[in-house]
């Protein structure tokens, strides 16, 4: 009868100890921060608040080392002061700890700035992106002031495809496996609504690719691979892909594709060239801008630029990039860009500004 309320009291004793920590822990992620210490009192008074747990402060500080031993990071500070020896009567040195506050993973601007990447992404539903702006809220504390606000405020028409994890997640498993892939394709239509792609006849057309690599770029999120009729680099948006499965042929390596030179994809490289994600071939090019662009030169296309030709008012740029991009950069910025060479691009935007002319008159 002893042994076993012995061992009863045991069990009950041990669960009311991992109760403590569990909640403590939970105070100190709700409460505290580097900004707002708390004390054993008020760690003991809020046990009493929010869990009708009764601990003094013994207690408290034993189990915030506890928590400690288990690996969280607890900072706390320590003061000196003079106690009287009860058994003695001498007084004695002793530092007293208090004022904790638990170190988190994330810190506050560091939350912030994935709460508004998210905010300001274009490939994920409003709905999954506001639930996912709350699950990093509660990475911190009732005080942190997230930009919750501007989520109400937000267009809610950035995708209505709810498929947008699950092609992440498998097109992530296909690119481990070298996998090949099939999709359904989305576009717009002028009920404002997105319909599957479909071919002349009218079939929803099914794309076949050989997927190499996710990118975002400009608040959308790419999906870098080869169509498989052609021997090009294709980009297509996650957010519009449908339908996908996995297929068990096995992906044309991406250095014998015939823009890759047989090297395999530099994702950085890739990226720099293909300003706006376009489809065609690169080509050294060379273009005269003003001075004042030469930051968002760099911004756009990296520091491997070359300059050169430089006078009071302009600077020429000579850069491997994307013709598709580079004709769209320059109709863009035009005629703030100009480009030189090849002969064949520049004829290629002089003709196309020419047609956006004569559109107007």
């Amino acid at each position: 009868m002893n042994r076993s309320f012995s061992k009863g009291a045991y069990m009950a004793s041990n669960q009311n100890k991992n109760l403590s920590l569990f909640y403590i822990l939970k105070i100190l992620q709700m409460y505290s921060d580097e900004n707002h210490r708390l004390s054993q009192k008020e760690i003991v008074d809020l046990l009493r608040r929010d869990f009708d747990m009764e601990v003094d402060r013994r207690t408290v500080k034993s189990r915030l080392m506890d928590l400690v031993d288990l690996g969280y990071e607890i900072e706390s500070q320590e003061t000196n002061r003079m106690t009287m020896n009860p058994k003695t009567g001498d007084r004695e040195d002793s530092n007293i700890t208090s004022n904790y506050y638990l170190i988190r993973d994330f810190s506050n601007p560091e939350l912030r700035l994935l709460i508004d990447s998210l905010l300001f992404s274009k490939h994920l539903p409003y709905s999954q992106c506001k639930e996912l702006v709350e699950k990093l809220e509660t990475l911190s504390n009732k005080y942190f002031k997230s930009h919750m606000a501007y989520i109400s405020t937000m267009p809610e028409d950035k995708t209505n495809n709810k498929q947008v994890f699950y092609n992440v997640d498998a097109l992530d498993e296909a690119i481990q496996a070298k996998k090949k892939v099939s999709f359904k394709y989305l576009e717009y239509g002028t009920d404002k609504k997105q319909h599957v792609k479909c071919t002349e006849d009218g079939t929803e057309r099914v794309y076949v690719v050989s997927p190499y690599q996710m990118a975002a770029k400009e608040g959308k999120y790419y999906l870098i691979c080869n169509y498989d009729p052609y021997g090009d680099v294709s980009n297509y948006r996650i957010d519009r892909i449908k339908d996908i499965k996995i297929l068990d042929e096995k992906i044309k390596p991406f250095k014998n594709l015939e823009w890759a030179n047989k090297n395999d994809l530099n994702l950085a490289e890739y990226m720099k060239r293909h300003v706006y994600m376009y489809s065609s071939p690169d080509s050294l090019v060379k273009f005269r801008i003003t001075k004042p662009m030469i930051s968002d030169i760099i911004d756009m296309f990296g520091k491997d630029v070359r300059f050169s030709d430089e006078t009071e008012k302009t600077v020429c740029v000579s850069v491997n990039v994307n013709e598709q991009s580079m004709i769209q950069f320059a109709k863009n910025y035009a005629p703030d860009v100009v480009i030189l060479e090849p002969e064949s691009l520049r004829k290629k935007v002089k003709d196309e500004l020419k047609n956006g002319f004569k559109a107007y008159e």
